[in-house]
């Protein structure tokens, strides 16, 4: 990840931490329940987070470009 997103540096050093968690079964029941859901609000995060970056260099993008970008898309 990038130095200019800490955030999504920490989102996915935290997720790679469950994601080991729940793979070495370190954790079960409840708290593996609870760990499942806090990657999953961590995957929304990361997902809203490069959204918004992409719909700001979109909207950055001479209009040519950004009507290829959305024909990619």
């Amino acid at each position: 990840m990038s130095s200019e997103r800490p955030e999504l540096s920490a989102y996915v050093s935290e997720l790679e931490r469950a994601a080991e968690s729940l793979r070495s079964g370190a954790v079960e029941g409840e708290e593996a329940a609870a760990l499942v859901e806090r990657c999953a609000e961590l995957a929304g995060r990361i997902t809203a987070s490069l959204e918004a970056e992409a719909r700001g260099v979109s909207a950055e993008l001479p209009l040519d470009e950004s009507a290829e970008q959305e024909r990619l898309l």
